[in-house]
């Protein structure tokens, strides 16, 4: 029987609260109970939330996790459905170039990983994109903060999971001056350190740290040296060693 007595959201063994989704959302839900009615899934609250055998594309098994859309039936009561392309839209509205957007990963493709967007669209990170900020594809059911690329004549979306232009630059600055302060005004790092290296230090690529450390030079923030970038006391010459 699915849970409904408890009060409280449900804390797993390790302690840990299990986030909550919410109805209109796009989320990676596991099984906890099937019956003769559908599946259960756990989404973080007291009473399991439905998945009706009508809603479903296949028939999950327990502790296998889905992604569903959370919708309410016509009593007003949530559900679940596997069939996304029924809710998630492959043209976008009211969205650009540059807006940070909520990603929720979805398929692979040969082109790169489909994501639904806002919870409302679909769109796409190409290969090349995720492989500029990590070695790894993001995971189907990942939530990832992303930004719209391109908005094509037909409508669909091209995502990236950097900033675009200088908002990008800005975010990678940001990670910079933080590391330096961290490590008491030098950073081990510089325009000649691996990609791997950057991208585990700071999480970004390392294009994003160069155009990011040429910016932070020319504000006279940082001064290069050999064996790293040292932070520059407001009204020092930053120099090169």
């Amino acid at each position: 029987m699915p849970r409904s007595q408890d009060p409280s959201p449900r804390l797993p063994a390790s302690g840990r609260r299990q986030p909550l989704a919410e109805v209109g959302e796009v989320a990676l839900l596991k099984v906890v109970t099937v019956n003769a009615t559908g599946a259960f899934l756990d989404w973080g609250r007291p009473k399991d939330l439905l998945l009706p055998f009508g809603e479903q594309d296949f028939r999950p098994a327990v502790d296998k996790s889905v992604l569903v859309k959370i919708n309410v039936d016509e009593q007003g009561r949530p559900v679940a459905s596997m069939r996304l392309d029924r809710f998630i839209k492959d043209e976008a509205e009211g969205l650009a170039a540059g807006d940070a957007v909520t990603l929720v990963i979805g398929d692979r493709t040969e082109l790169g990983v489909k994501a639904v967007v806002e919870h409302r669209f679909w769109g796409l990170v190409y290969h090349d994109e995720y492989q500029a900020v990590g070695s790894r594809p993001p995971r189907r059911g990942e939530r990832l903060t992303g930004y719209v690329k391109r908005v094509r004549d037909d409508g669909r979306l091209d995502l990236t999971l950097q900033p675009l232009g200088g908002a990008r630059r800005d975010l990678a600055g940001e990670r910079i001056m933080a590391a330096l302060d961290d490590g008491e005004g030098f950073l081990a790092l510089n325009d000649k350190s691996p990609a791997s290296a950057i991208k585990a230090q700071l999480g970004i690529s390392k294009n994003a740290f160069k155009q990011a450390i040429g910016g932070l030079y020319r504000q006279r923030r940082i001064r290069l040296e050999a064996a790293g970038i040292r932070r520059v006391e407001p009204g020092a010459d930053p120099g090169v060693e």
